[in-house]
């Protein structure tokens, strides 16, 4: 038997009812890993039929995180980005999305994006699942079509985040 959405959601649960700090979303992202090699799971959750950038597979109703699937088709390149006061774990499933992180080197102020530095840059390959605690300013680019699990701290759509343009 795989491991099913139930699986995930309940483990990850687990994880931040224990530790709802960087130590427990460590654990959720191992458990995310462990969905990311389970083929069944992929088709499932993001297999050819399903073309949604956003579809939201479960949101926990204590800890509010969510569990999201996202499909990116074609080239694609975001803006460096945080959470706001929440966390995200991204998890590759298919396709490579190159990774920056950035360093701020001036606060974002009076309606003014941030500015940033990149610090580090890396290539997320199928499998491979990265945290990003809250304030760590990062920016995907992908080349081609990319399918991935992304878990939330809670739903990020109606938060407010500060803007930032690279130096």
């Amino acid at each position: 038997m795989g491991y099913a959405i139930e699986n995930l959601s309940a483990d990850c649960h687990d994880a931040i009812a224990a530790a709802n700090n960087p130590e427990g979303r460590e654990k959720v992202r191992l458990h995310l890993e462990k969905a990311l090699a389970d083929p069944d799971f992929i088709k499932t959750h993001l297999g050819p039929a399903e073309t949604s950038s956003r579809n939201i597979l479960y949101e926990d109703p204590e800890f509010g995180f969510c569990i999201i699937a996202h499909v990116y088709e074609g080239p694609r390149a975001s803006q460096p980005h945080d959470h706001g006061s929440s966390w995200a774990i991204y998890g590759q499933a298919t396709g490579v999305t190159e990774m920056t992180e950035w360093n701020v080197t001036k606060k974002p102020a009076n309606g003014e994006p941030g500015i940033c530095e990149p610090v580090k840059v890396y290539e997320m390959k199928p499998g491979d699942a990265v945290v990003y605690n809250e304030g760590v300013v990062h920016s995907p680019r992908r080349e081609a079509t990319t399918r991935l699990i992304r878990i939330e701290g809670q739903d990020l759509t109606n938060m407010k985040r500060d803007s930032f343009k690279p130096a």
